[in-house]
C-alpha cells in the first residue's frame, strides 16, 4: 500500500491507463487496465524511494490530495 496518492486515468494516446503519484516527481506507470496501472505504480513509487535514500535525498511528505477530497469535507 503507497502512503502517497496515486493519481489513474485512461489515456486516449496510449491506449491505457496511467498511475502517476504526483508527490513524486516524474513517477507514473503504464497498465492496459487500472489495476495493472497500479501495481506498476507501486513498483515505480518502491524504486523511486529506493534511488531516493541511495542518493540522500529526502523523502517527500506525502500532502497532495485530489480537489474532490476538498469538496467533500464541506
Amino acid at each position: 500500500m503507497s502512503k502517497y496518492h496515486i493519481n489513474i486515468f485512461y489515456s486516449e494516446d496510449d491506449s491505457g491507463f496511467i498511475a502517476d503519484i504526483p508527490d513524486l516527481g516524474h513517477c507514473s506507470a503504464f497498465g492496459k487496465t487500472p489495476e495493472e496501472a497500479l501495481k506498476e505504480a507501486l513498483v515505480a513509487e518502491k524504486l523511486w524511494i529506493e534511488e531516493a535514500k541511495k542518493e540522500k535525498i529526502e523523502l517527500p511528505k506525502p500532502k497532495y490530495k485530489p480537489f474532490i477530497y476538498k469538496v467533500s469535507m464541506f
